[in-house]
């Protein structure tokens, strides 16, 4: 059986192409999930992807993820630095999640170099625009990073 995984982006990341190009680049969210695909095919597993701009909406992704998925890349975009319901959701789903984001957070706004999900994730990724994506999708594929494994 192929191995699942599920992209999930947070709030605003429907827009990119279309908001602060000089941060997050020229491609739209439908360029960047063509790229995880194509990486997807050729490491022969199975992707989904999900976006929403509400915070129960991604909490209920992460839970759906549980017994159901074998790792989520998340950009919870501004989430990340206050949401508890959502750090609360991945800890408890007990899927190993990488944390991406396009821009380098800690070369931004102060309050942009906190996140609260971070402890709960097994990496972080950012400030590789796109490509954060398809590597973290790479590093869910190496199992000595996988938490939960006996």
């Amino acid at each position: 059986m192929a191995r699942r995984f599920l992209v999930i982006h947070g709030p605003n990341l429907n827009m990119l192409g279309k908001r602060e190009v000089g941060i997050y680049g020229g491609k739209s969210i439908e360029r960047i999930n063509d790229e995880v695909a194509a990486e997807a095919a050729t490491l022969e597993v199975e992707i989904e992807f999900f976006q929403s701009n509400s915070e129960g909406e991604l909490v209920g992704a992460v839970q759906g993820c549980r017994q159901r998925t074998d790792g989520i890349v998340l950009n919870a975009g501004a989430y990340t630095h206050y949401s508890i319901a959502l750090r609360d959701a991945i800890a408890a789903a007990e899927v190993p999640t990488v944390e991406v984001h396009i821009s380098n957070i800690y070369k931004r706004e102060s309050f942009r170099h906190t996140s609260v999900i971070a402890p709960v994730c097994i990496g972080q990724i950012c400030g590789l625009g796109s490509l954060g994506y398809v590597l973290a999708l790479r590093a869910l594929l190496e199992e000595r990073l996988d938490p939960w494994l006996p």
